[in-house]
């Protein structure tokens, strides 16, 4: 790039209080909180959903793949035709989204039309995980960039802990309907929140932004997107059909409890993600991959004790809570100031892939071979993950750190 960029993006990191904007940093956590939760609600939805639309069981599942697939079809291109606008009305125009279509979901008493809502609503967060990254660091100076990135995910987790027994729990208080209704209204308050606290930048000129084959054939890229999906396959694997897979153990009537230590334990490896990942990045990431691959391992050996498998499901959720904050820092990291904003649409594309490939290869393993291939197929798949992690020493996951620390005293000072 230009001198003239790097000198006034220096320029602006030193201008750069040395301490989190927190609130700011809250709402982009709270547009990923909307972005989750109204993805998973419906599986806690279905039985309402499916009798106040009068379809089946599997009609009503379509509404969270029509979901994943606006999310997939929307991330890149958005990214691209997009880049050049500012930020923060690009973002609220992302948000009044998944108010007009949450709100549509509420209303409709079509499937077919729901079916829609919720493709949009999919482009929505397709959208919005295409900017929340590149929005966090922009924000903060080069030493809590990492730090700002696990605040603005923390919406994450709690989503996934709390998506699918909340739903439940509000569709048999409410029904499905007002809950979606909720959500309109918790967009409202977001709309508000951000006009208040958050930032706005421009976009990137024309000449400065870069090309999706410029990004991808980066250093480091592609084996960390490489990783992105090896991982998150073997997450979503497990993840998706937790139920059956508890069954040989007599806990498929305590999933609730199950995911409820998996979400408290993810939360806690925020925190600690979040306190180290500008300095310890590439060794958060291998740890995570080898506590993932001890949990597959002690599950591999036929593990039957109730106690066993909460240790195992406590562990799991400690090496993934962080995942995500550790794979798009690396891959922002990677792909400079400049590529930013289009890498990150592209993990999003890669997320979803392993979330819909965790789908249909569990449900086939399941159908054809059964719950006690799962744990063979996820040492697979996460002995890839770490070798790819492990060689990528140089441009994916260095080995030293993303900032030195005359850098950090510099912006801190």
């Amino acid at each position: 790039m230009s001198q003239l960029s790097s000198s006034t993006g220096t320029e602006q990191t030193a201008n750069m209080p040395a301490r989190l904007p927190w609130l700011a940093l809250l709402a982009l956590a709270m547009t990923g909180f909307i972005c989750i939760f109204t993805e998973t609600i419906p599986a806690g939805l279905l039985p309402h959903i499916t009798a106040g639309l009068n379809i089946t069981t599997g009609m009503a599942g379509q509404l969270v793949t029509s979901y994943a697939l606006g999310s997939i079809v929307a991330a890149i291109p958005f990214a691209m035709f997009t880049g050049g606008m500012r930020r923060r009305p690009l973002l609220l125009a992302i948000i009044v989204g998944f108010f007009i279509f949450n709100s549509i979901t509420a209303l409709s008493s079509s499937y077919a039309l729901t079916l829609v809502a919720r493709f949009f609503a999919g482009v929505s967060a397709g959208a919005a995980w295409g900017m929340i990254a590149g929005y966090a660091r922009r924000m903060v100076p080069d030493a809590l960039r990492g730090r700002a990135l696990a605040v603005a995910m923390v919406g994450t987790p709690i989503a996934l802990t709390l998506g699918v027994p909340v739903g439940t729990l509000l569709g048999d208080l409410i029904g499905w309907r007002l809950v979606f209704g909720l959500m309109s209204l918790l967009t409202l308050a977001l709309i508000g929140w951000v006009v208040w606290q958050v930032p706005d930048y421009p976009g990137q000129p024309a000449n400065q932004r870069m090309t999706i084959r410029q990004v991808f054939v980066m250093p480091g890229i592609r084996p960390i997107l490489m990783v992105v999906l090896t991982w998150m396959l073997a997450h979503n694997i497990l993840y998706t059909y937790i139920a059956p897979f508890l069954e040989p153990v007599g806990l498929a009537a305590r999933v609730d409890l199950v995911l409820l230590v998996f979400g408290a334990f993810a939360l806690i490896s925020i925190w600690i993600v979040g306190l180290l990942i500008d300095r310890h990045l590439r060794l958060l990431v291998l740890l995570s991959l080898l506590g993932f691959l001890l949990v597959a391992a002690v599950l591999w050996t036929g593990a039957t004790s109730a106690f066993v498998v909460y240790a195992a499901v406590a562990l799991w959720g400690l090496t993934f809570g962080g995942a995500a904050t550790l794979l798009q820092t690396a891959l922002a990291d990677a792909s400079g100031e400049e590529g930013v904003d289009i890498v990150m649409p592209i993990n999003t594309t890669v997320w979803n892939l392993a979330i819909a490939g965790g789908g249909v290869i569990g449900g086939a393993l399941l159908e054809f071979i059964g719950v006690k291939s799962f744990p063979g197929v996820l040492l697979i798949l996460l002995l890839i993950a770490l070798t790819m992690a492990w060689s990528s020493r140089k441009h994916g996951f260095p080995s030293k750190p993303t900032i030195d620390m005359n850098t950090m005293y510099e912006n801190n000072n």
